[in-house]
């Protein structure tokens, strides 16, 4: 089985069933032999996007990712010291925080990253997309 970690739009558009999401990430995403993992730091990051009233789920965040994880045979990813340590080593291509530690759990956790984000690609990571 080959896990794969996805970043939070794209777990979103795929729980959303959004057209978004591309065609390989969806077929990665559904493969069978296929092991999607979802950050406890992607769930960090939609209750922080919740309470700015950037984001509204239909119901609250630990709810939603419970069911969501549940309903499509998702696993959640948690967050390491060894994931929050690797972010001091890496480059600053990218800014955002919470992509920085999926970043970093994909290369300690040696998994492929679903995201359209193409600046992951500067990190030496394999992303889907």
């Amino acid at each position: 089985m080959s896990r794969l970690l996805l970043d939070t739009h794209a777990f979103l558009w795929w729980v959303g069933d959004r057209p978004e999401l591309s065609a390989a990430a969806r077929a990665a995403i559904a493969d069978e032999s296929a092991q999607p993992l979802l950050s406890v730091a992607s769930a960090w990051e939609l209750a922080i996007k919740c309470s700015l009233g950037k984001l509204r789920l239909v119901h609250p965040v630990q709810r939603f990712v419970t069911e969501q994880v549940a309903a499509n045979g998702f696993r959640l990813l948690p967050v390491e010291l060894a994931h929050a340590a690797r972010v001091e080593t890496l480059p600053w291509h990218h800014k955002d925080p919470f992509d920085r530690l999926l970043i970093a759990q994909a290369l300690e956790e040696r998994v492929p990253l679903v995201s359209a984000d193409a600046a992951f690609d500067a990190y030496g990571i394999a992303r889907i997309w």
